[in-house]
């Protein structure tokens, strides 16, 4: 496309599994395309917040920017005017573009842009009668409605997806689909005109040594509930096994497992295998037991609610001294005001080793250091599940070589997460189909239609684990000569990650921040040496004053703009342009009052 050698292409659709490292395809498609000339801007839309920091991180990446060449930043935005603040382009959320569409629509339409949207099975095609009678369903539709005119305004799109497909089994907006009756899966043209289709699987990923092979550590357990809520004369139910097989008690004892004994009891197997894991490579570093380090090995524990999560967190709080188990074990959920510098902290610094969240970090999520997952959650749709495993598959460069590595599941062993795991088996080469089914790629892969609903009038009793067996999906004899070449690291120096480019927003908000603080020291100055008139909010009035100055206030200011302000600062005292308030309402009445007071003691002494 840049060489014009493709001239038709206006879409590229990315299927990409899971850690396959999709987020570098919209810095590369950047990178070639606006050094062409093709675009101007890129847009990059992403599902949710704690995604937009990885997104201008992968911009600033500083191996990235040498080995693509490429010197373009992105910014975070959220709905304030001029997203991009003169950089090449800007990162928000469906929830932003929902809120405000018009606005990123005069965006779109000013400039040749570049549009990703990043997961984009979020977006169903718009269908009233399937799906929108739900919370869900309904926020999912209003995202399709406000995203589709940016979609037809855009100059180029790049659709990105690690699990092309959605658990409800609508189409997908903005995807070429062939014509087939609406009782039938739909299937994608990857052959419709003005398309461009990748495709890259977990098999080609494996073969590469691009992601990390999974080991399952599936635990059975017996499960007690009453059915029909607390009404008087109810029976007890079971126990009843996870693994049993009868599909009929699969749900109730499920549900029950997570809330009671075996919850407990699989978060142990994980906690512990996590402890080895880390006490091992510190072993063979040499690093006493205190010290903290990036590449150890990480936990991460999804829960089926915020209320679970909470449970869960106390329980492995519980399970070591007060002070490590406050630095070392987190919790991430939507209704935690930190929520968002947590995941931050889990992903870039050594500690902490344990997360503890629900849907936050399940999708998307770029925390190479986790290596054990606990799955403590009842959804057995395979997208979602697809997404959690691979938290734990992305190759971590501070573990050590690629055959060091492995990732660690613990899931309840029971049937819709055996036949979960049974499919990937057989698209990976590592089982025998039991019976012909349509070819699998990486645009149209199978789906499987579960319910993941929790059963109703459900009182758990109790439960309990009662074994636990290891089951690694392995790469054929194929796939393990195709991988016996030399791996190609992402980080061919491991330091460098530790000296990322900082990302726009951050950079901004530091400047900010120093702008204020210079403000109140000249405030803080002026009052003490008597240079303007003690009382009142001075920093306030500081502040006004620099707005009128700059033409704008601080929090639409550009990063150049942001820079030359607090050089302007540096040789410039704001008491010197007090004249620009006069006239001004809003100041006039404690203008007054501080000129009379500073009369009267100036006269007095």
């Amino acid at each position: 496309m840049a060489r014009g050698e493709a001239e038709g292409i206006t879409d590229i659709l990315a299927s990409v599994t899971p850690g396959g490292g999709k987020s570098l395809l919209p810095v590369i498609a950047a990178a070639r395309l606006m050094e062409a000339g093709r675009v101007e801007r890129i847009v990059w839309v992403v599902p949710r917040d704690s995604l937009r920091l990885q997104a201008e991180e992968v911009f600033a990446d500083p191996q990235w920017r040498a080995i693509l060449g490429h010197n373009w930043s992105v910014r975070s935005a959220d709905n304030a005017p001029d997203p991009s603040r003169g950089l090449a382009g800007y990162v928000t959320t469906y929830q932003a573009i929902g809120a405000a569409p018009e606005l990123h629509l005069r965006e779109l339409r000013r400039f040749r842009t570049l549009l990703v949207v990043d997961e984009v099975h979020h977006l169903p095609v718009p269908n009233a009668g399937i799906g929108e009678g739900s919370e869900e369903g309904e926020e999912a539709g209003a995202w399709s409605r406000a995203m589709l005119p940016l979609l037809q305004s855009a100059s180029l799109r790049l659709l990105l997806s690690g699990t092309l497909e959605r658990a409800d089994g609508r189409r997908i907006l903005g995807l070429p689909y062939y014509p087939s009756a609406a009782t039938h899966t739909p299937q994608i043209d990857s052959d419709a005109p003005g398309w461009a289709v990748i495709g890259y699987s977990r098999t080609q990923a494996l073969a590469e040594r691009s992601v990390l092979p999974v080991t399952f550590g599936a635990l059975d357990g017996e499960a007690s509930w009453l059915e029909g809520g607390r009404a008087a004369g109810q029976a007890r139910v079971g126990p009843h096994r996870l693994g049993g097989g009868v599909r009929i008690t699969t749900r109730p004892a499920l549900f029950t497992a997570l809330r009671t004994g075996f919850a407990r009891d699989l978060l142990q197997e994980a906690f512990g295998a996590t402890r080895r894991l880390r006490a091992r490579r510190r072993a063979d570093r040499g690093m006493p037991p205190t010290k903290t380090a990036r590449g150890l090995g990480k936990l991460l524990v999804v829960a089926p609610d915020q209320a679970r999560a909470r449970h869960y967190l106390g329980m492995l709080q519980s399970w070591m001294p007060a002070t490590q188990a406050e630095r070392d074990v987190r919790l991430a959920t939507s209704s935690e005001r930190d929520a968002h510098e947590t995941l931050a902290a889990f992903r870039l610094l050594p500690e902490p080793a344990v997360l503890v969240t629900v849907a936050m970090a399940y999708e998307g999520l770029d925390a190479p250091e986790i290596a054990v997952v606990a799955a403590l959650t009842h959804i057995r749709s395979r997208p979602w599940l697809e997404q959690m495993i691979a938290r734990a598959t992305r190759v971590d460069p501070f573990a050590g070589s690629y055959a060091e590595q492995r990732a660690v599941v613990f899931h309840p062993d029971d049937p819709l997460f055996a036949r979960f795991r049974a499919e990937l088996e057989n698209e990976q080469g590592s089982a025998t189909p039991s019976h012909p089914s349509r070819r699998i790629t990486a645009a149209t892969p199978e789906r499987v239609t579960w319910s993941d609903e929790a059963p109703c009038s459900i009182i758990p009793l109790e439960s309990n684990a009662v074994g636990l067996r290891y089951a690694m999906l392995r790469p054929t004899s194929s796939l393990q000569a195709a991988s016996s070449k030399p791996p190609v690291s992402p980080c061919s120096a491991v330091e460098d990650r530790l000296s990322l480019q900082q990302a726009p927003s951050l950079t901004e908000r530091a400047l900010r921040q120093r702008l204020a603080a210079t403000v109140s020291a000249q405030a803080v100055e002026d009052e003490a040496n008597l240079s303007i008139p003690r009382g009142g909010n001075l920093p306030h009035r500081y502040n006004a004053v620099l707005k009128r100055v700059l033409g704008k206030a601080r929090g639409a200011l550009t990063l150049a703009e942001l820079e030359a302000a607090l050089a302007w600062l540096e040789h410039s005292r704001l008491s010197d342009h007090l004249h620009l308030l006069e006239g001004d309402a809003r100041y006039a009445w404690s203008e007054r009052q501080r000129r009379g007071g500073w009369i009267a003691r100036t006269s007095g002494s």
